[in-house]
């Protein structure tokens, strides 16, 4: 194989040896041409000179022949002609034949510069089409590790988020039950039977004066103070409608101190209560009593003691404005029955009719409080059990924090081997992938 630099595009290519001989054949021509140029050029000058020798020798001649050598001039001449026309011919037919060959020679080198230029081209066109390949190759094998990159970050990502949204649902829900929590303690709080900072009886007193009295103005609620039958209640209600009193009520209040010795029950002071009520007049007695702290039966309603005593019943401070409320409603719808049955008293008519219906209305409302007080009691038994739930619902989510935060440690702890352990397919292209990476880098 030799190397040839091409004079015009400077560029080197490598032919072999057949075509550099035919080659060399066009060069070694050219001289041929050059050397039939030159030698066509000697000739003629040789050819000219002797035909000046000549024309001079025949220009003596003919002067010394006169007119001999004419014919003999002219036939040299002639000669001259055809010689000179003879070498133009075959010097034309050799230029003729010589350029033949050198445009053959030129398609030749053309057709060489054409193929080599085909398969500088082809190898060219291989070489990026290997480069490609192998970059396709590598860009796919990129996008799957970019892909199972992301794919890992995503899943890590959902799991911080699922953990952060479950964390912060916790948060709520727990805030929620905690403010529910503390709602319902403090209903309970004022429902409860402890009285802070004041007495029972100032409490009564600024409960009424606060709340009944801008309603009943001229109601009569003062501190029974008159013990000349050897007892007194704590306070008395009264009130009238045109001067008519239809409600009446004995009103006994009991504290304890917690740092009492000896506790003190609310049977205890019923007896005296309903005597009380006896010498007084009264038509209701009512006991508001802190006693016994924790029964059930006293601290859920109002509690209808009509069965051991005659219109009695036994509250906790927080009922003192709603038995109030109740028994004056009541005693408010039988007013009229009340003015009837004592015009007929005073007329001497038999009321025995009229004290039936009164009684029977008055023990069908007693009836319908109890009812209504049972559903207190309901009620305030359901508010214990919500705090309950409550508190159990709130030990879940606090379980339910600590479930958190163990997912969160998983999830700290994933990695690319972990999601791909027994996936042979997934560990080979990650395999492939570190091969290659070391020599991307290298070619970058």
């Amino acid at each position: 194989m030799k190397e040839i630099k091409c004079p015009h595009c400077k560029k080197i290519f490598t032919v072999d040896e057949a075509d550099y001989a035919a080659i060399v054949g066009q060069v070694k021509n050219a001289e041929f041409q050059q050397e039939v140029e030159r030698r066509l050029a000697e000739l003629h000058e040789k050819q000219q000179a002797e035909q000046a020798a000549q024309a001079a020798q025949t220009k003596e001649s003919y002067e010394k022949l006169l007119g001999d050598k004419k014919i003999e001039l002219s036939q040299k001449e002639a000669e001259i002609t055809r010689l000179t026309e003879q070498l133009k011919s075959v010097a034309n037919a050799e230029q003729v034949k010589f350029n033949e060959q050198m445009s053959a020679k030129e398609q030749e080198i053309n057709a060489l510069k054409t193929t080599i230029a085909q398969q500088e081209e082809r190898i060219k066109v291989a070489v990026l089409t290997e480069r490609n390949k192998a970059k396709d190759d590598l860009q796919q094998k990129e996008t799957v590790i970019a892909s199972l990159k992301t794919t890992a970050a995503n899943e890590q990502n959902a799991a911080i988020k699922r953990e952060q949204q479950l964390k912060e649902n916790y948060e709520k829900e727990l805030h929620k039950m905690e403010e529910l929590i503390d709602y319902y303690k403090d209903m309970k709080v004022r429902l409860s039977t402890k009285m802070v900072g004041e007495t029972l009886e100032a409490h009564c007193s600024t409960q009424f004066n606060s709340l009944i009295r801008p309603i009943m103005p001229n109601a009569y609620f003062e501190k029974d103070n008159d013990a000349s039958e050897g007892s007194k209640g704590d306070f008395i209600f009264r009130d009238h409608d045109g001067g008519f009193e239809y409600i009446s009520i004995m009103f006994e209040m009991k504290n304890e101190m917690d740092t009492t010795a000896t506790k003190h029950k609310n049977e205890d002071f019923l007896k005296k209560l309903d005597e009380d009520r006896r010498s007084k007049n009264c038509e209701y007695a009512v006991l508001v009593s802190l006693l016994e702290p924790g029964n059930e039966l006293y601290d859920t309603g109002i509690v209808d003691m009509s069965h051991r005593y005659p219109k009695m019943y036994v509250i906790r401070p927080q009922f003192f404005i709603p038995i109030i409320t109740l028994l004056v409603q009541t005693s408010k719808k039988s007013i009229d029955l009340q003015r009837q049955l004592a015009v007929a008293q005073q007329q001497t008519i038999d009321v025995t009719n009229f004290e039936a219906n009164l009684n029977e209305f008055k023990d069908k409302f007693a009836r319908n409080y109890l009812l209504a007080s049972d559903k207190f009691d309901t009620a305030i038994k359901e508010i214990d059990k919500t705090i309950d739930h409550l508190q159990k619902v709130k030990a879940n989510l606090i379980g339910s924090g600590n479930n958190l935060r163990l997912a969160n440690e998983k999830a700290e702890q994933l990695t690319i081997r972990k999601l791909t352990r027994n996936n042979p397919t997934m560990q080979a292209k990650f395999e492939a992938a570190q091969e290659i990476s070391p020599s991307d880098d290298s070619e970058k």
